[in-house]
């Protein structure tokens, strides 16, 4: 129905948290990497999956990375989203409700954590790879940063992101212990 099928890899990007901004990764931050990841793998599909109150923030985020993005975001049930999950050949996603179908899926998948704690919230799939920085501030639990500059989640750069992309795309056989 969306026109994603093919072989050509999948790679969905899910920006939102339903918990609060001290939960999602920026907005310019998702633009760089599908940036970085279609300048890698041109022939790569990238889409960003959400609900309906992410489209918006998912339209900045193509709109900033002048890629072909397609934005899925709230044109998709919850079955339609799970389909296209189980499908991809990759997700990046803050922690969400959509990280956990990816980790259920066994997908490999990057998880993104600001505010909250992967040690209590884990994606629990062998696949799943963190990125936490551990500032001395996080985990603050907070929807909001208290300190009003959500460092967690700003100075987790676009590239070590997607170097951890990059090794979870590896075959099995190729990956270095964790």
């Amino acid at each position: 129905r969306f026109g994603l099928a093919g072989p050509e890899p999948l790679i969905l990007l899910c920006p939102g948290a339903e918990y609060g901004s001290a939960k999602r990764w920026p907005a310019r931050h998702y633009a760089a990497l599908a940036a970085l990841i279609l300048g890698e793998w041109p022939e790569a599909r990238v889409a960003l999956l959400g609900s309906a109150r992410e489209r918006t923030l998912a339209t900045e985020i193509a709109a900033l990375s002048g890629q072909d993005l397609r934005n899925l975001c709230g044109e998709t049930g919850l079955d339609e989203a799970i389909a296209l999950i189980a499908a991809a050949d990759a997700i990046v996603s803050n922690d969400s409700g959509l990280m956990h179908v990816a980790a259920a899926f066994r997908r490999p998948q990057i998880a993104v954590f600001g505010s909250s704690d992967p040690r209590h919230t884990p994606p629990r799939s062998p696949q799943a790879r963190i990125e936490w920085l551990q500032l001395a501030c996080s985990p603050c639990f907070a929807r909001e940063c208290p300190l009003g500059h959500t460092d967690c989640l700003n100075r987790l750069t676009p590239a070590a992101v997607f170097d951890s992309l990059r090794l979870a795309l590896r075959p099995q056989t190729e990956r270095p212990p964790r």
